[in-house]
């Protein structure tokens, strides 16, 4: 068996941390412009950009090592190309979700402040749904071997 670098999971690796970065330093950002240098102190603002950050935190680092796993077992093929790119839209997703605080917060869910919420959804779901799947798809991969 040839094994190939993992190349849609190192794209889809680099767009994420640059976002992971992104996020961290909105919330250092914060909390050094408004002297709040720990928890989130009842700040609903605060608060919502850590969940933002720590939610990517949470989900990224596994999913990306797994699709790595995935990828050097089957190669750089097209299922590989859209778990990635999927991903990477599901937690953008979320991220915007968790940019307002009908989102977050599920406030103020009138007009168009309703988009926030379901882009929160969606992104949610989609993050579950590609890593269960992509965790059978691993262990049906391996059971090939």
């Amino acid at each position: 068996m040839e094994i190939t670098m993992p190349v849609y999971t190192a794209y889809m690796g680099a767009f994420l941390i640059i976002v992971q970065t992104a996020l961290a330093a909105s919330v250092g950002g914060y909390r050094g412009r408004n002297r709040k240098p720990i928890g989130d102190a009842d700040d609903e603002v605060l608060a919502r950009r850590i969940r933002r950050h720590a939610n990517m935190t949470e989900y990224a680092p596994i999913y990306i090592a797994v699709l790595a796993l995935y990828e050097l077992m089957v190669g750089q093929t097209t299922t590989v190309f859209w778990m990635a790119l999927l991903f990477a839209i599901a937690r953008m997703l979320h991220v915007i979700g968790f940019s307002s605080s009908a989102g977050s917060h599920l406030k103020d869910l009138t007009g168009n402040r309703r988009f926030f919420l379901l882009s929160r959804m969606v992104g949610a779901g989609l993050t579950l749904i590609l890593s269960f799947a992509l965790g059978v798809m691993l262990i049906l991969a391996l059971n090939a071997l």
